[in-house]
Protein backbone atom coordinates (compact mmCIF):
# COMPACT_ATOMS: atom_id res chain seq x y z
CA UNK A 1 0.00 0.00 0.00
CA UNK A 2 1.41 3.37 -1.03
CA UNK A 3 0.89 5.84 1.82
CA UNK A 4 1.20 9.61 1.56
CA UNK A 5 1.67 11.37 4.90
CA UNK A 6 0.81 15.06 4.63
CA UNK A 7 3.42 16.86 6.66
CA UNK A 8 6.48 15.68 8.58
CA UNK A 9 5.99 17.79 11.68
CA UNK A 10 5.19 16.55 15.15
CA UNK A 11 2.18 14.42 14.21
CA UNK A 12 2.89 13.39 10.63
CA UNK A 13 6.58 12.94 11.34
CA UNK A 14 5.87 10.69 14.29
CA UNK A 15 3.28 8.36 12.78
CA UNK A 16 4.83 8.41 9.32
CA UNK A 17 8.25 7.79 10.81
CA UNK A 18 6.99 4.80 12.77
CA UNK A 19 5.38 3.36 9.65
CA UNK A 20 8.58 3.87 7.68
CA UNK A 21 10.61 2.32 10.50
CA UNK A 22 8.46 -0.81 10.23
CA UNK A 23 8.86 -1.20 6.49
CA UNK A 24 5.76 0.49 5.13
CA UNK A 25 5.80 2.31 1.78
CA UNK A 26 5.60 5.90 3.05
CA UNK A 27 6.22 9.23 1.33
CA UNK A 28 5.98 12.58 3.11
CA UNK A 29 4.36 15.55 1.38
CA UNK A 30 6.36 18.53 2.67
CA UNK A 31 7.38 22.08 1.86
CA UNK A 32 10.76 22.77 0.28
CA UNK A 33 12.44 23.85 3.54
CA UNK A 34 11.42 20.67 5.38
CA UNK A 35 12.42 18.54 2.38
CA UNK A 36 15.93 20.01 2.49
CA UNK A 37 16.14 19.48 6.24
CA UNK A 38 15.09 15.84 5.96
CA UNK A 39 17.45 15.19 3.06
CA UNK A 40 20.38 16.61 5.02
CA UNK A 41 19.66 15.40 8.56
CA UNK A 42 17.06 12.66 8.16
CA UNK A 43 13.95 12.18 10.29
CA UNK A 44 14.66 11.79 13.99
CA UNK A 45 12.13 10.77 16.63
CA UNK A 46 12.94 10.93 20.32
CA UNK A 47 10.50 9.01 22.46
CA UNK A 48 10.33 7.01 25.68
CA UNK A 49 8.79 4.26 23.53
CA UNK A 50 11.94 4.11 21.38
CA UNK A 51 14.08 6.50 19.36
CA UNK A 52 14.19 6.42 15.56
CA UNK A 53 16.70 7.79 13.06
CA UNK A 54 15.68 7.55 9.42
CA UNK A 55 18.20 8.90 6.91
CA UNK A 56 16.74 10.70 3.89
CA UNK A 57 13.09 9.60 4.20
CA UNK A 58 11.12 9.75 0.92
CA UNK A 59 9.59 13.19 0.35
CA UNK A 60 7.63 14.90 -2.38
CA UNK A 61 6.65 18.51 -3.02
CA UNK A 62 3.09 19.44 -3.97
CA UNK A 63 4.05 20.38 -7.53
CA UNK A 64 5.69 16.97 -7.99
CA UNK A 65 2.61 14.89 -7.20
CA UNK A 66 1.31 13.05 -10.22
CA UNK A 67 0.28 9.46 -9.44
CA UNK A 68 -2.46 8.44 -7.00
CA UNK A 69 -1.68 6.96 -3.59
CA UNK A 70 -3.68 4.22 -1.90
CA UNK A 71 -3.93 6.00 1.46
CA UNK A 72 -3.47 9.69 2.26
CA UNK A 73 -3.12 10.57 5.94
CA UNK A 74 -3.90 14.21 6.66
CA UNK A 75 -2.03 15.35 9.77
CA UNK A 76 -2.00 19.09 9.05
CA UNK A 77 -3.34 21.85 11.27
CA UNK A 78 -6.99 22.63 10.60
CA UNK A 79 -6.26 26.14 9.33
CA UNK A 80 -4.10 24.65 6.55
CA UNK A 81 -6.77 22.25 5.28
CA UNK A 82 -7.92 24.24 2.23
CA UNK A 83 -4.38 24.55 0.89
CA UNK A 84 -3.65 20.91 1.67
CA UNK A 85 -6.73 19.75 -0.25
CA UNK A 86 -5.50 21.58 -3.33
CA UNK A 87 -2.01 20.17 -2.82
CA UNK A 88 -3.07 16.52 -2.56
CA UNK A 89 -5.67 16.60 -5.35
CA UNK A 90 -3.27 15.10 -7.97
CA UNK A 91 -2.62 12.18 -5.59
CA UNK A 92 -6.31 11.26 -5.25
CA UNK A 93 -7.35 8.56 -7.68
CA UNK A 94 -10.54 6.47 -7.99
CA UNK A 95 -9.38 4.03 -5.27
CA UNK A 96 -7.65 6.47 -2.93
CA UNK A 97 -8.72 6.56 0.72
CA UNK A 98 -8.24 9.75 2.75
CA UNK A 99 -7.74 9.47 6.50
CA UNK A 100 -7.89 12.85 8.29
CA UNK A 101 -6.66 12.93 11.90
CA UNK A 102 -7.45 16.61 12.48
CA UNK A 103 -9.29 17.91 15.52
CA UNK A 104 -13.00 18.72 15.36
CA UNK A 105 -15.52 17.71 12.70
CA UNK A 106 -15.57 20.41 10.02
CA UNK A 107 -12.87 18.69 7.97
CA UNK A 108 -15.30 15.93 7.01
CA UNK A 109 -17.66 18.35 5.28
CA UNK A 110 -14.78 20.10 3.54
CA UNK A 111 -13.20 16.86 2.33
CA UNK A 112 -16.54 15.41 1.22
CA UNK A 113 -17.19 18.52 -0.82
CA UNK A 114 -13.79 18.36 -2.50
CA UNK A 115 -13.29 14.64 -3.09
CA UNK A 116 -16.60 12.93 -2.35
CA UNK A 117 -17.64 11.16 0.85
CA UNK A 118 -16.74 7.74 -0.54
CA UNK A 119 -13.05 8.65 -0.36
CA UNK A 120 -13.07 9.89 3.25
CA UNK A 121 -12.80 7.87 6.45
CA UNK A 122 -13.37 9.20 9.93
CA UNK A 123 -10.27 9.41 12.05
CA UNK A 124 -8.48 10.92 15.00
CA UNK A 125 -5.18 10.64 16.77
CA UNK A 126 -3.97 11.04 20.31
CA UNK A 127 -0.38 12.17 20.73
CA UNK A 128 1.57 14.80 22.60
CA UNK A 129 4.56 15.71 20.48
CA UNK A 130 6.45 18.74 19.26
CA UNK A 131 8.97 19.59 16.56
CA UNK A 132 12.04 21.24 18.04
CA UNK A 133 14.23 23.91 16.43
CA UNK A 134 16.46 21.24 14.89
CA UNK A 135 13.54 19.46 13.23
CA UNK A 136 13.52 16.56 15.69
CA UNK A 137 10.14 15.06 16.57
CA UNK A 138 9.94 14.88 20.36
CA UNK A 139 7.26 12.57 21.74
CA UNK A 140 6.31 13.93 25.18
CA UNK A 141 4.63 10.92 26.80
CA UNK A 142 3.60 7.33 26.05
CA UNK A 143 0.32 8.08 24.23
CA UNK A 144 0.46 7.49 20.47
CA UNK A 145 -2.69 6.23 18.81
CA UNK A 146 -4.67 6.54 15.60
CA UNK A 147 -8.34 5.51 15.53
CA UNK A 148 -10.06 5.18 12.16
CA UNK A 149 -13.20 3.78 10.59
CA UNK A 150 -15.90 3.90 7.97
CA UNK A 151 -18.40 6.55 8.99
CA UNK A 152 -21.31 4.17 8.50
CA UNK A 153 -19.69 1.68 10.88
CA UNK A 154 -19.13 -0.99 8.24
CA UNK A 155 -16.12 -3.29 8.22
CA UNK A 156 -15.19 -2.83 4.59
CA UNK A 157 -12.45 -4.54 2.64
CA UNK A 158 -10.42 -1.33 2.58
CA UNK A 159 -10.77 -1.02 6.36
CA UNK A 160 -9.33 -4.50 6.76
CA UNK A 161 -6.44 -3.63 4.46
CA UNK A 162 -5.71 -0.33 6.21
CA UNK A 163 -5.91 -2.05 9.60
CA UNK A 164 -3.27 -4.55 8.52
CA UNK A 165 -1.07 -1.76 7.17
CA UNK A 166 -1.23 0.44 10.28
CA UNK A 167 -1.03 -2.36 12.84
CA UNK A 168 2.30 -3.49 14.24
CA UNK A 169 4.03 -0.25 13.34
CA UNK A 170 5.12 0.98 16.75
CA UNK A 171 1.97 2.86 17.75
CA UNK A 172 -1.58 1.98 18.67
CA UNK A 173 -3.77 1.60 15.56
CA UNK A 174 -7.40 0.91 16.34
CA UNK A 175 -10.23 0.38 13.85
CA UNK A 176 -13.60 1.62 15.08
CA UNK A 177 -17.18 0.90 14.07
CA UNK A 178 -18.32 4.10 15.83
CA UNK A 179 -15.70 6.57 14.64
CA UNK A 180 -17.99 9.60 14.28
CA UNK A 181 -19.14 9.24 17.89
CA UNK A 182 -15.51 8.91 18.99
CA UNK A 183 -14.58 12.03 17.05
CA UNK A 184 -17.37 13.95 18.78
CA UNK A 185 -16.28 12.56 22.16
CA UNK A 186 -12.79 13.91 21.59
CA UNK A 187 -14.02 17.22 20.19
CA UNK A 188 -16.43 18.16 22.97
CA UNK A 189 -13.64 17.58 25.50
CA UNK A 190 -10.92 19.29 23.45
CA UNK A 191 -13.05 22.39 22.85
CA UNK A 192 -13.55 22.60 26.62
CA UNK A 193 -9.88 21.98 27.45
CA UNK A 194 -8.53 24.36 24.83
CA UNK A 195 -11.16 26.95 25.63
CA UNK A 196 -10.62 27.07 29.39
CA UNK A 197 -6.82 26.80 29.39
CA UNK A 198 -6.44 29.47 26.69
CA UNK A 199 -8.96 31.75 28.39
CA UNK A 200 -7.22 31.43 31.75
CA UNK A 201 -3.68 31.11 30.31
CA UNK A 202 -2.94 28.28 32.69
CA UNK A 203 -2.99 24.55 33.31
CA UNK A 204 -5.99 22.68 34.66
CA UNK A 205 -4.29 22.47 38.06
CA UNK A 206 -3.78 26.24 38.18
CA UNK A 207 -7.40 26.82 37.16
CA UNK A 208 -8.64 24.27 39.71
CA UNK A 209 -6.80 26.14 42.46
CA UNK A 210 -8.95 29.26 41.97
CA UNK A 211 -12.36 29.74 43.65
CA UNK A 212 -14.42 29.80 40.45
CA UNK A 213 -12.15 28.00 37.99
CA UNK A 214 -13.67 24.51 38.19
CA UNK A 215 -17.20 25.87 37.80
CA UNK A 216 -16.16 27.82 34.70
CA UNK A 217 -14.52 24.73 33.18
CA UNK A 218 -17.60 22.60 33.86
CA UNK A 219 -19.94 25.27 32.47
CA UNK A 220 -17.97 25.30 29.22
CA UNK A 221 -17.97 21.49 29.11
CA UNK A 222 -21.73 21.44 29.61
CA UNK A 223 -22.31 23.77 26.65
CA UNK A 224 -20.19 21.49 24.49
CA UNK A 225 -21.97 18.39 25.80
CA UNK A 226 -25.39 19.84 25.04
CA UNK A 227 -24.24 20.73 21.53
CA UNK A 228 -22.94 17.21 20.92
CA UNK A 229 -26.18 15.70 22.24
CA UNK A 230 -28.38 17.97 20.14
CA UNK A 231 -26.30 17.01 17.09
CA UNK A 232 -27.04 13.34 17.72
CA UNK A 233 -23.75 12.39 19.38
CA UNK A 234 -24.27 12.61 23.14
CA UNK A 235 -21.22 11.40 25.06
CA UNK A 236 -21.74 8.35 27.23
CA UNK A 237 -21.74 8.68 31.00
CA UNK A 238 -18.27 7.19 31.35
CA UNK A 239 -16.84 9.60 28.77
CA UNK A 240 -18.58 12.52 30.47
CA UNK A 241 -17.40 11.62 33.96
CA UNK A 242 -13.82 11.27 32.75
CA UNK A 243 -14.02 14.67 31.04
CA UNK A 244 -15.35 16.33 34.20
CA UNK A 245 -12.61 14.77 36.29
CA UNK A 246 -9.82 15.78 33.90
CA UNK A 247 -11.03 19.39 33.70
CA UNK A 248 -11.12 19.86 37.48
CA UNK A 249 -8.20 17.76 38.72
CA UNK A 250 -6.18 19.58 41.41
CA UNK A 251 -2.48 19.85 40.61
CA UNK A 252 -2.90 18.68 37.02
CA UNK A 253 -0.35 19.92 34.47
CA UNK A 254 -2.81 19.29 31.64
CA UNK A 255 -3.19 22.05 29.08
CA UNK A 256 -4.17 22.15 25.43
CA UNK A 257 -1.62 22.25 22.62
CA UNK A 258 -3.53 25.33 21.44
CA UNK A 259 -2.28 27.13 24.54
CA UNK A 260 1.31 26.24 23.66
CA UNK A 261 0.78 27.59 20.13
CA UNK A 262 -0.84 30.72 21.52
CA UNK A 263 2.06 31.40 23.89
CA UNK A 264 4.57 30.99 21.08
CA UNK A 265 2.70 33.38 18.79
CA UNK A 266 1.82 30.64 16.28
CA UNK A 267 -1.48 30.39 14.38
CA UNK A 268 -4.13 28.52 16.36
CA UNK A 269 -7.05 26.24 15.47
CA UNK A 270 -9.56 28.47 17.25
CA UNK A 271 -12.17 28.58 14.48
CA UNK A 272 -12.06 24.83 13.93
CA UNK A 273 -12.06 23.67 17.56
CA UNK A 274 -14.06 26.37 19.38
CA UNK A 275 -15.64 28.50 16.65
CA UNK A 276 -17.29 25.57 14.90
CA UNK A 277 -18.72 24.28 18.19
CA UNK A 278 -20.13 27.76 18.85
CA UNK A 279 -21.57 27.96 15.32
CA UNK A 280 -23.35 24.62 15.70
CA UNK A 281 -24.73 25.56 19.12
CA UNK A 282 -25.96 28.88 17.74
CA UNK A 283 -27.74 27.21 14.82
CA UNK A 284 -29.43 24.87 17.29
CA UNK A 285 -30.39 27.82 19.54
CA UNK A 286 -28.50 26.38 22.51
CA UNK A 287 -26.79 28.20 25.41
CA UNK A 288 -23.45 29.68 24.34
CA UNK A 289 -22.36 32.01 27.16
CA UNK A 290 -18.99 30.36 27.84
CA UNK A 291 -18.39 29.37 24.22
CA UNK A 292 -19.05 32.97 23.17
CA UNK A 293 -16.62 34.36 25.76
CA UNK A 294 -13.88 31.93 24.74
CA UNK A 295 -14.44 32.53 21.02
CA UNK A 296 -14.30 36.32 21.48
CA UNK A 297 -11.11 36.00 23.52
CA UNK A 298 -9.40 33.86 20.87
CA UNK A 299 -10.53 36.17 18.05
CA UNK A 300 -9.01 39.17 19.83
CA UNK A 301 -5.76 37.25 20.26
CA UNK A 302 -5.68 36.24 16.59
CA UNK A 303 -6.39 39.80 15.47
CA UNK A 304 -3.46 41.02 17.57
CA UNK A 305 -1.19 38.25 16.26
CA UNK A 306 -1.97 39.14 12.66
CA UNK A 307 -1.46 42.82 13.37
CA UNK A 308 1.85 42.13 15.12
CA UNK A 309 0.68 43.73 18.35
CA UNK A 310 0.93 40.79 20.75
CA UNK A 311 2.64 41.67 24.04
Amino acid sequence: MRILIVGAGATGGYFGGRLLQHGRDVTFLVRAKRARQLAEHGLAIRSVTGDVDLPAPPTVLANELADPFDLIVLSCKAYALDQVMDDVAPAVGPRTTILPVLNGMRQLDRLDGKFGAAHVLGGQCVISATLDDDGVVRHLNRMHSITFGERDGSRSARMQQITRELSGAGFDARPSDAIVQEMWDKWFFLASLAGITCLMRGSIGEIAATPHGPAAALALLEECRVTAAASGYAPGERVLERARALLTEPGSNLEASMLRDLRQGHPIEADHVVGDMLARATRLQLPTTMLGIVDAHLKVHEARRLAGTLP
